[in-house]
């Protein structure tokens, strides 16, 4: 068998048109939708045939001047997300610009859900978001991502990476084209508006509980949409979209894994209860030294237990208690914020300029 060859045979094909109608109209269940049934009917039979048709993007143009193929038709939206993570990349790369640091909470929890308690993780990332903006040497602006509006906001959603990498590099775009897909009702994708974030900063603080000895679902999402930036594909006319052999021919003959989001600055802080805070603080760490990501030194990868074995009940209080954790924390922050201010001087690590032998 040819070995570059797409390889078939998992999908099981589009769903029948009864059970389509069955799962779109599942999210109107409410008595209150029932005046508008016949309405509701007509609005699935839209969008039946959209999915029926494969209509991803229904709103395209030209790409136009700057892509390999200016003829070939993309979708408004990326096109629109480019167009804001170029910006952002100015703003980035403008010496006059404020150094900005991207806080990022990974817990799940909030107290506008569920649970109905905030987050320690969001507890810690004010102590971080108070050191870099209150330090007067080192100030920055702080931009949080809050990764646990997730589980509380109603249409936010980060989508699952459709792994585009491992067929080929140049198959998975930066930034990421495989959303909004609105034949399968995939909108409202989050990761647009996170790339911008991730783009425009000069630092990254990630803080994060464990769950289950891993790193929550929400972030480990976030984490995997971010493949794209590690060797992402600027440009999709040069696959004429998702086309797998196109892109197979384009890594074979020589892919550079363009690094979109190195030399910016990251510290990282872990907190667990009982197991798995070095497993997820090794993860995130060696996840952005992957990229290019440049850590802020030790101080900044942190890793350590909040309420050891105790009762979940008690655990703000734990960490109300543990005062050497929070100085941690807000050690982690000094450290970026000086790192960011070190980097934006010229300040270089020893063995960036070497050749890496491995890009992939």
């Amino acid at each position: 068998m040819d070995d570059v060859a797409p390889r078939k045979g998992q999908y099981e094909g589009r769903l029948t048109r009864e059970e389509f109608r069955r799962r779109y109209l599942e999210r109107f269940v409410d008595p209150a939708f029932d005046a508008e049934r016949e309405a509701l009917a007509r609005v699935e039979e839209i969008a039946y045939a959209a999915y029926d048709d494969g209509r991803k993007a229904p709103h395209q143009r030209p790409a136009g001047e700057g892509f390999a193929d200016p003829k070939h038709a993309l979708s408004v939206e990326w096109l629109a997300t480019r167009a804001r993570l170029r910006e952002a990349q100015r703003i980035h790369d403008d010496p006059a610009s404020p150094a900005r640091v991207l806080v990022v909470i990974g817990s799940g929890r909030n107290d506008g859900t569920c649970p109905g308690e905030a987050s320690k993780t969001w507890r810690l990332a004010t102590l971080a978001r108070e050191v870099l903006e209150g330090d007067a040497a080192y100030r920055c602006e702080v931009d949080t991502l809050d990764l646990s509006r997730l589980s509380s906001e109603y249409g936010r959603q980060i989508h699952p990476c459709k792994a585009c990498v491992s067929t080929a590099m140049p198959l998975c775009h930066w930034p990421c084209s495989c959303y909004p897909n609105h034949s399968l009702g995939q909108v409202h994708d989050w990761m647009a508006e996170i790339y911008e974030l991730w783009v425009r900063a000069h630092g990254v603080v990630i803080l994060t509980p464990v769950y289950w000895e891993q790193m929550p679902s929400g972030l480990k999402l976030m984490v995997d949409r971010l493949v794209c930036a590690d060797g992402g594909n600027p440009d999709p006319t040069t696959t004429h979209g998702k086309k797998a052999a196109e892109a197979k021919a384009i890594e074979l003959a020589g892919w550079g894994y363009p690094r979109h989001l190195a030399g910016r600055v990251f510290g990282v802080a872990v907190h667990g209860d009982a197991a798995g805070a070095e497993g997820v603080r090794k993860a995130l760490t060696d996840w952005l030294d992957a990229m290019g990501l440049v850590d802020a030194g030790p101080k900044a990868r942190i890793d350590r237990y909040v309420g050891y074995y105790e009762p979940y009940a008690t655990s703000h209080a734990a960490l109300d208690r543990d005062d050497g954790f929070q100085e941690e924390v807000r050690n982690v922050a000094r450290a970026v914020a000086r790192g960011v201010s070190a980097r934006r001087a010229g300040v270089v690590r020893a063995d960036e300029a070497l050749e890496d032998p491995r890009p992939k």
